[in-house]
C-alpha cells in the first residue's frame, strides 16, 4: 500500500487525532500548530472548554491509543440525559435502557489534545512545527507546497486543514463559506459543588435560549446559559458572588450549593465551507463546518470527518487523490449540512413563544418520552452505535 506524506495544519483535537491515526499507519506526518500544546497540571482548575464525547468518538481515541491516558479524575461518564421545556414533562434517556455503561463522556478539550500530542511526539515519522503559521500555499491536484512564517517550506501529497472556524488555510485557498450569526451568545460557568460527582446531563429550553448542566469529574460541573449578547455581557461583568446569586434566581433550580471557579462566553455563529477540498488540500472539523452547540455534536462531527478521511486514505489508496477527496466531500458534506439544519430548526422552534408552537413542543417531548424503542434508536444513532 502506498504511503503518503501528509501535512496537518492545526493541532487541536481534530488535527492531532488525524495526525496520530495516520502516523500509526505509517504515513509521514508534518503537523503545524501556531500555539504550543501544554499539558495541564494534574491539579489545575477545570478548563471552561469541555466536550461531550460520544461512544463513537471514544472508540476513535481508543484506536489512537490515547483514551486510557486521560487522567480518571478529569473524565466524567454520564448515564442519564434529560431535556424539557420550562414547565413541561421531561424527556429522559438512560444508558441502562440500551444496555451500555454510559451515554457519553465529558472531558476538557485541553486534556484530550495533550494526550494526543504526547503520543505524536513519541513517533519518529511525525515532525512537529509548533509556534508556526502557514503564510503561503502553492496548491495543485498532484501536490501541495506550504511556506511557514519562518520561510521554511514543506511539500506533501496532501494537506489536511484542521485550523478552526477562522481557518487561515481555507482563506488562503479562497474557499468561500455560507455563514450567519444567531445574535445570541453562550456563557460557560465552571462550578465546584458541595455534592459528589453527578452522572446526569440536562437541558431546559426557554424563549431566551437553553440552559444546561454538564457534570464534570469529582464534584465539578459546567453550567451553559444561552441569552442575548446584552444579557451575557451583564452576567460577565458581575463578580463571582453576584453571578452566583443571579444563577440561583434565574437559572433552572440546582439542588446543591456551589462556588464559581471560572466563566466565559462565545458568540453563536454557523459556518459551512462551500467546498471541502481544493487541489490537494482538504478541510476537516470547524475549518469545514461549525454548528450550534445545542446538542454537543461539534467535536463528534469533526471526529466523524477524521474517521471518514482516514478510512479512505487507508482503504482507497489506489485512487487518485482528487477522486478520494471527492468521495470524502460526498460522504461528509451532506451529513454535516443535515445536522446543522436539524439543530437550526430545533433551536428556532425551542425559542419560539407562539402559543401553537409551545403546545407542539410540549406534545412532541411527551410523545418522545413514551415512544420506547424509537427513543432508544434515536439515542443510539446520536452515539454512533
Amino acid at each position: 500500500m502506498q504511503r503518503r506524506e501528509i501535512i496537518v495544519v492545526g493541532g487541536g483535537m481534530v488535527g492531532a487525532l488525524s495526525a496520530l491515526l495516520l502516523a500509526n499507519q505509517g504515513f509521514f506526518i508534518h503537523i503545524v500548530e501556531k500555539s504550543p500544546c501544554i499539558t495541564p497540571a494534574a491539579n489545575a482548575p477545570f478548563d471552561l472548554r469541555v466536550s461531550a464525547f460520544s461512544a463513537q468518538s471514544k472508540r476513535l481515541l481508543e484506536l489512537a491509543g490515547v483514551w486510557q491516558n486521560l487522567p480518571p479524575n478529569r473524565l466524567c461518564a454520564y448515564q442519564g440525559l434529560q431535556t424539557w421545556e420550562k414547565g413541561s414533562q421531561k424527556l429522559k434517556f438512560d444508558s441502562q435502557e440500551i444496555g451500555i455503561n454510559a451515554l457519553g463522556y465529558i472531558a476538557e478539550n485541553n486534556w484530550v489534545q495533550a494526550v494526543l500530542w504526547q503520543a505524536l511526539k513519541k513517533l519518529s515519522n511525525v515532525t512537529c512545527y509548533e509556534n508556526r503559521e502557514v503564510k503561503r500555499i502553492i496548491n495543485s491536484d498532484k501536490s501541495v507546497l506550504i511556506s511557514l512564517d519562518n520561510e521554511e517550506q514543506i511539500k506533501a501529497e496532501l494537506l489536511i486543514a484542521c485550523d478552526g472556524a477562522n481557518s487561515a488555510v481555507r482563506q488562503l485557498l479562497d474557499i468561500g463559506i455560507t455563514a450567519w450569526d444567531y445574535r445570541q451568545e453562550c456563557m460557560l460557568v465552571t462550578i465546584k459543588t458541595d455534592c459528589p460527582q453527578q452522572n446526569i446531563t440536562w437541558q431546559e429550553f426557554r424563549e431566551t435560549g437553553p440552559c444546561a448542566f454538564l457534570p464534570l469529574a469529582e464534584n465539578n460541573a459546567s453550567l451553559v446559559w444561552y441569552h442575548n449578547p446584552q444579557k451575557i455581557g451583564h452576567l460577565k461583568s458581575l463578580s463571582n458572588a453576584q453571578l452566583k446569586e443571579v444563577i440561583k434566581d434565574e437559572f433552572p433550580p440546582l439542588d446543591f450549593d456551589f462556588e464559581i471557579v471560572d466563566k466565559g462566553s462565545f458568540p453563536l455563529t454557523r459556518r459551512h465551507a462551500q467546498s471541502y477540498f481544493k487541489g490537494s488540500c482538504v478541510l476537516l472539523g470547524d475549518a469545514a463546518h461549525t454548528i450550534n452547540p445545542l446538542a454537543g455534536q461539534g467535536v463528534n462531527l469533526g471526529f466523524k470527518d477524521v474517521e471518514c478521511l482516514v478510512d479512505l486514505l487507508l482503504n482507497c489508496s489506489d485512487l487518485p487523490m482528487q477522486t478520494l477527496l471527492k468521495r470524502y466531500q460526498w460522504q461528509r458534506k451532506p451529513a454535516n449540512l443535515l445536522m446543522q439544519s436539524a439543530m437550526d430548526v430545533f433551536y428556532k422552534v425551542s425559542k419560539s413563544d407562539l402559543g401553537p408552537v409551545r403546545f407542539m413542543r410540549r406534545g412532541v417531548l411527551g410523545l418522545a418520552q413514551k415512544s420506547g424503542p424509537l427513543k432508544n434508536k434515536v439515542m443510539k444513532y446520536a452515539m454512533g452505535l
